[in-house]
């Protein structure tokens, strides 16, 4: 017999919302089987699964703020001297997609639980908005500091934006091997927005004070608890609030923009001398995605670039 009381997981999802007596806005996500399918894709050992998990978490949570549907934030680390050479993770129009570059030999000398100093050293944290609407790029760079990639976002909205935002994360995985993750994000905006420029912002207002105290209260296992709706949530942090509003929810998947046309494309800008040169020796050029491992081989010496048999 079928529990009809059960609630269905709740996942792949991004959640907005608004206290209008506070002056506060929010933010708050869940991911599941997308996060599945974008690790699955490489064999990632515990250290660097976790920390892009948390990554694509942040990406969701930041991106998902964007009010252009066509814009892009992509979020990117910057170091030389660290185990993890590379960090990249992306948002557009509800897709994130992500993937790490680490020297495996040094991560398999390092302990069994590094710190974000240790994986990546003096290293950086950039986050690109592209607007599409406009064309117009923002950019802001701020260090790899604190205990986590959640602390450093934080630091990159005090610093490069001046707003008084909380940024946290909860990452699971069960024992079946999937993984459930969700973050909060809470800002406050007491002269309004207009455009990217917040006005008179104080990181001790009294109103601020109290609702980054009450998100403060938002465990790691309750965002990460898939059998709590995001809706839930919210209600848990601000019910005693006068007013909350809660905005259209917005799906979450795994999305590579990679596709053969695009990579022929690219190709096809070689001279076919060049083309021949990055060929195998069956004549295959066999180009690969980074982000989701996806390789297609293509003909050096067809001009047009037509798909290998």
């Amino acid at each position: 017999m079928t529990d009809l009381t059960t609630t269905p997981p709740d996942l792949d999802r991004a959640l907005g919302f608004t206290i209008p007596g506070r002056s506060a806005r929010g933010r708050i996500v869940r991911l599941g089987p997308t996060l599945d399918t974008i690790l699955a894709a490489h064999a990632y050992p515990p250290v660097i699964e976790r920390l892009l998990a948390e990554a694509l978490t942040l990406t969701a949570l930041i991106g998902s703020t964007l009010k252009d549907p066509a814009g892009q934030l992509t979020m990117q680390t910057q170091t030389q001297t660290g185990i993890v050479t590379l960090l990249v993770c992306d948002y557009r129009g509800g897709d994130v997609r992500g993937y790490v570059q680490y020297d495996a030999d040094r991560l398999a000398a390092a302990p069994e639980a590094p710190s974000l100093f240790a994986l990546f050293g003096p290293g950086y944290l950039a986050i690109t908005f592209d607007l599409a609407s406009t064309g117009e790029r923002y950019q802001g760079i701020v260090p790899l500091d604190g205990a986590t990639l959640a602390d450093a976002a934080q630091s990159y909205f005090y610093q490069s934006e001046q707003i008084p935002t909380l940024v946290r994360v909860g990452l699971e995985k069960g024992s079946d091997g999937r993984c459930v993750a969700g973050g909060l994000l809470l800002q406050h905006l007491p002269e309004g927005e207009v455009g990217r420029e917040r006005l008179h912002t104080r990181l001790d207002h009294p109103e601020w004070e109290h609702v980054e105290a009450l998100g403060r209260t938002m465990g790691a296992e309750e965002l990460a608890d898939a059998e709590v709706p995001l809706e839930t949530l919210v209600w848990r942090l601000f019910n005693e609030e006068d007013e909350v509003r809660v905005l259209a929810a917005q799906p979450l998947s795994k999305g590579c923009r990679c596709t053969t046309e695009h990579i022929r494309s690219v190709l096809a800008r070689f001279p076919v001398e060049e083309r021949i040169e990055m060929a195998d020796e069956q004549g295959l050029i066999a180009v690969d995605c980074a982000f989701c491992s996806t390789v297609f081989p293509l003909r050096a010496t067809d001009l047009e670039m037509q798909p290998a048999d």
